[in-house]
């Protein structure tokens, strides 16, 4: 009984506090606060537990948000991220908050990979339990090219940046023998990866060799070690890499409109992370986990048909012709 209230929140927590007072037991239950932290509603999922966050750079990156609740469920970590965002970015701060060690480093380095996982385990004093792999930027995207016209070059650097960096970061921790029995590695994913969305452009191709990756490298990872890898297939978020695709405002209110939850938001997906690096999903791996309020499994909503019905007009040109986009 005493367990169920301690759950509900400060009410009952402060009901439970007075009736120790009253009966002269308040000493006995002096752990309490353990089991039920009134200000952040930690359960200590995370306790014990080493991890790496990369991509965290700012107060609406879901990175960000991710190491936050993973300190507060009771996790040590490092974070890192790409020298110039230690530079220029705000993880300095966040490490100061959470009193951990930014480690920068290229994600598309091997050599950087590497010394990430060594230096974690140094600094944490075991090897790591979790990882989040955050981390994704088009250069086509951000130049405006379209799919139909992408530079092959910037094509490579989204493919190597937004994908193998999770390949290469998965097999640095192999070979070091870095991650325990049973460690988690998440990487966060969309579902432009399955289905066309106009202005995702080549980072939906990104996204589908990262969930690739989940599984090919998940089965040999998971027979030999016992070590987990997913993806979390997230709504459409507005952190700062998020706004950079076109009609993204448009998109996010669409996607909100036909889900039957709406839009999970930064810190629903923290949330979900912080389950998949526990040990309440040791037996989950290789699959692509939609956090999206049900718009993954959504064909035609009422709305959306009403919305339809009033006509494709304004997406034609001057013969007629509908703009596809």
């Amino acid at each position: 009984m005493m367990h169920s209230l301690v759950c509900r929140g400060e009410y009952c927590s402060f009901f439970i506090d007075s009736c120790l007072k009253m009966s002269g037991l308040t000493e006995l239950f002096v752990s309490l606060p353990q089991i039920y932290n009134k200000k952040s509603m930690s359960y200590n999922l995370l306790k014990g537990k080493r991890g790496i966050v990369f991509g965290a750079l700012n107060e609406q990156s879901i990175a960000w948000k991710v190491a936050e609740k993973a300190v507060e469920e009771g996790a040590v970590i490092t974070l890192s991220n790409t020298p110039v965002a230690v530079r220029m970015g705000e993880v300095s701060a966040l490490a100061e908050k959470l009193n951990c060690e930014v480690i920068p480093a290229d994600a598309t380095s091997v050599e950087d990979l590497e010394n990430v996982f060594k230096r974690s385990m140094e600094v944490l004093g075991g090897k790591i339990d979790f990882v989040l792999h955050s981390i994704g930027m088009s250069p086509n995207v951000r130049k405006k090219r379209t799919y139909d016209d992408l530079d092959y070059d910037m094509l490579n650097k989204t493919l190597d940046i937004s994908a193998v960096s999770f390949h290469k970061m998965i097999q640095s921790a192999k070979k070091l023998n870095a991650i325990n029995e049973y460690g988690s590695i998440v990487a966060l994913s969309y579902v432009a990866a399955q289905r066309t969305f106009y202005g995702y452009n080549d980072m939906a191709d990104a996204k589908a060799l990262l969930e690739s990756i989940a599984r090919s490298f998940g089965y040999i990872y998971g027979r030999e070690h016992h070590v987990r890898i997913n993806t979390i297939s997230q709504s459409p978020t507005m952190t700062t890499a998020g706004s950079g695709v076109k009609g993204m405002d448009k998109l996010f209110d669409f996607a909100n409109r036909m889900s039957p939850l709406g839009n999970a938001s930064a810190d629903e997906c923290a949330d979900y992370c912080i389950v998949m690096f526990s040990d309440l999903t040791r037996k989950v791996t290789m699959q692509n986990l939609f956090h999206d309020g049900g718009f993954s499994s959504v064909g035609m909503s009422l709305r959306a048909m009403a919305t339809y019905e009033k006509g494709l007009d304004e997406y034609k040109d001057e013969n007629g012709n509908i703009i596809y986009g």
